[in-house]
């Protein structure tokens, strides 16, 4: 599987998370797709469809999407095309539009309800208007999204199949995904979908941050060893609560609140940290601390 295919194929997972909740909103709830040089057709026509399987939901329910790119044209035949095969309701709009993101997005009413967006070369802030607002992004730098409480970035790597493997090095395909929301719910939701895509997919994870650059296989239980390596680098500025930790863990990592707790735990084991207090169970304000 191409890093394109993984990219579209978060985007569906995040989808059906996403639109039954937000469909609920009295003032509707708007998807965007917008590209700055060209919207991938494959990725539209997937949101379209991914969204279509609520069609039953969306009695006196609106969900708008709207798709900005240079190129309409095509895209609007495709899409038409894919409409009148779904038989998608009424209540299910299509809009397919070049021009300014935020002045569409103000045109269709979008920021009074809740809004996912999906931009490339796009400005964030133009799509933080949503009540609420989430944002996935492809190669935006992770410090754009200052508009978003919560982020998290990850790199998918994937060697070039024509490569021999003694001149893979520096011949990677790759691409940045970064997601922005005000939830910690949500932002918890998007990576266990990040985690739960195809692990034999041929593309690897990488955290941004991470300077070894390691890379990761894609699997729900991901391998430890760079959160354990994060952790204990944070650990040293000095105690932390398990709480801390969790948050940390998701919002300055790849890895889940989940996985940090998993981490400690391992840690406490090994001896590598100490607790206070001592026993009972391993709850929020359980403070950690390097040993020694």
């Amino acid at each position: 599987m191409s890093i394109a295919a993984v990219t579209r194929e978060l985007l569906v997972r995040y989808l059906d998370l996403w639109v039954p909740g937000a469909v609920h909103s009295p003032h509707g709830a708007t998807f965007l797709h917008a590209s700055a040089t060209g919207l991938d057709g494959d990725v539209a026509e997937a949101a379209l469809r991914a969204c279509a399987e609520f069609g039953d939901r969306l009695s006196r329910r609106r969900l708008t999407l709207l798709y900005v790119t240079p190129e309409a044209a095509g895209l609007e035949r495709r899409l038409d095309s894919v409409q009148r095969e779904l038989q998608t309701p009424a209540e299910l709009s299509v809009h397919v539009m070049s021009g300014d993101v935020a002045m569409l997005l103000k045109a269709l009413g979008a920021g009074s309800g809740p809004l996912l967006s999906m931009i490339d070369g796009i400005d964030p802030a133009a799509v933080a208007k949503g009540k609420p607002a989430e944002v996935i992004t492809v190669d935006v730098p992770r410090d754009r999204l200052r508009d978003f409480d919560l982020t998290t970035a990850v790199t998918l790597v994937a060697e070039r199949e024509d490569q021999r493997e003694d001149q893979r090095e520096g011949q990677r395909e790759e691409r940045t995904i970064a997601f922005g929301t005000r939830s910690a719910k949500s932002l918890e939701a998007f990576k266990d979908e990040m985690w739960a895509l195809d692990e034999y997919a041929g593309v690897r994870y990488r955290d941004p941050s991470d300077p070894e650059g390691h890379l990761m296989d894609i699997t729900f239980d991901p391998n430890p060893g760079a959160l354990r390596r994060e952790l204990l680098t944070h650990l040293r500025s000095g105690d932390k609560s398990v709480t801390e930790l969790k948050r940390f863990a998701l919002t300055e990592t790849v890895y889940r609140a989940a996985d940090a707790v998993k981490v400690v735990t391992a840690l406490l084991q090994s001896g590598a940290v100490t607790r206070e207090p001592e026993g009972g169970r391993l709850g929020g304000d359980v403070r950690i601390r390097i040993a020694g």
